[in-house]
């Protein structure tokens, strides 16, 4: 069995494997217990399942531990041919922000996050299915201990007994790290991730946000860059980030060349904002290699289940947002926002749940290159919203259900603004434009 201290590499398909491996050599049924995601998620790998809930205030704790409960006591199931109990339970949440300022209201950064009493709740419901609380690796590569205290995270590590790790450094802290192989990959040849991720006799369990950023909505594709060790985990730095903060022998050859050219080719076939000019994260060829960072981390990491936490959405970015203005470091920028959204979303394929996530958030997922790209790459089979199966999830049964029976929340992103060739979109907008799927 792997250690920390140990530097591996494995391929996607051996650690998808070892992820749901019912082999006598490893366990057996009459050895230990084995639990699986509930089959009715299993049989439709390409679908996204939607459980409304019914939380009155993002402030009420008790009820957020409840919907954890029960979203985890009915999507994981005991199971003889499954995940084995002794297996660790990797779970990626979103816990970046976590220090308030005077100039902030109660409980203003919650929404950055992925609500640590749901995450509770989900490690509680898990524990009655037989999985104890030492199989739980809780972790983030952007927190810092100010930051886990801050957001709730270290009071309810405390309160559960799981695994809590701060930021590690591949170069500082390498018995905190290892090294994985990236299949097919466009910029990374290998990626250095926070043990246990992606490493044998894992399940990854990706609990993403529902909120925005400057890649649109960031949820579970965007969530899983914080597997990865600092400081390679740093995919917003444009065209030359990689170069800046890998080394050498991590990267493609050439890799800037063939970024620029799949550009080109992407915006000649009119993926929506993609000419938009510079090279900076936040314009046409700085998303296009966000995009390729992203995909080659997915590739490389077998998903073990993949959730958006939307009890409540926040729109904005981190801190600032299209709301009520307040100054600081004497640059004046809105407040983000939360909103009651009173939903979770999940399922197998981490694209398709961020495509209807981003449906739900008021946007048309056709304007964001990402899903493009990952269908052009075969990491999804849809772009469309309305071809993903979808279900709503009420007590542990899937129904069908037509994606406009769910009710939207707009959340608005400073995502590729058009603010160039005579255009003036708002810093903080929807896309929304009509997309032809066609």
């Amino acid at each position: 069995m792997i250690t920390r201290r140990n530097f591996v590499t494995h391929g996607t398909a051996g650690a998808a494997a070892l992820a749901f491996s019912t082999d006598a050599s490893t366990a057996t049924s009459e050895t230990q217990g084995m639990f699986s995601v509930n089959p009715a998620v299993t049989s439709n790998p390409d679908a996204v399942f939607i459980m409304r809930t019914d939380v009155d205030s993002k402030f009420n704790a008790e009820a957020k531990v409840s919907v954890g409960r029960a979203f985890s006591q009915s999507v994981f199931v005991p199971s003889e041919n499954g995940v084995p109990q002794s297996y660790k339970i990797a779970l990626k949440a979103n816990m970046l922000l976590g220090k308030e300022r005077d100039s902030f209201p109660e409980g203003y950064l919650m929404g950055a996050n992925t609500d640590p009493n749901f995450i509770e709740g989900v490690i509680e419901g898990m524990k009655e299915i037989g999985v104890s609380q030492e199989r739980f690796y809780l972790r983030d590569t952007s927190s810092t201990e100010r930051e886990l205290k801050g957001s709730g995270y270290r009071a309810m590590a405390n309160r559960t007994g799981v695994n809590l790790l701060t930021t590690s450094n591949v170069e500082k802290s390498p018995e905190d790290c290892h090294w994985v192989d990236v299949p097919k990959a466009v910029i990374h040849k290998k990626i250095p991730y926070l043990w246990p991720f992606n490493a044998p006799e894992t399940f990854l369990l990706n609990i993403a946000k529902f909120k925005s950023h400057a890649m649109g909505l960031t949820l579970c594709c965007k969530n899983v860059q914080g597997m990865v060790a600092r400081p390679y985990q740093a995919y917003c730095g444009g065209l030359h980030g990689p170069r800046s903060k890998c080394e050498k022998n991590t990267l493609k050859f050439r890799y800037e060349k063939t970024v620029e050219k799949n550009h080109r080719r992407h915006e000649a076939k009119g993926i929506p904002r993609w000419d938009k000019p510079g090279r900076h994260y936040n314009c046409g060829v700085g998303m296009e290699t966000w995009v390729a960072r992203t995909i080659d981390n997915i590739a490389a990491s077998p998903m073990g289940l993949c959730v958006v936490e939307g009890i409540y959405g926040r729109d904005g970015s981190h801190e600032y947002g299209p709301h009520e203005p307040y100054e600081r470091k004497r640059k004046s920028r809105g407040r983000a926002h939360d909103y009651m959204s009173n939903i979770i979303i999940f399922g197998m394929n981490p694209f398709h749940v961020d495509i209807i996530g981003h449906w739900l958030g008021g946007h048309e997922p056709g304007n964001f290159g990402l899903f493009h790209i990952a269908r052009e790459r075969k990491m999804s089979k849809y772009l469309d919203p309305n071809k993903i199966p979808l279900f709503s999830w009420v007590d542990g049964s899937a129904q069908e259900a037509r994606l406009d029976s769910f009710e939207r929340t707009p959340l608005k992103s400073n995502y590729l603004v058009r603010n160039y060739d005579g255009q003036e979109e708002e810093l903080y907008h929807l896309c929304n434009e009509n997309y032809d799927y066609s």
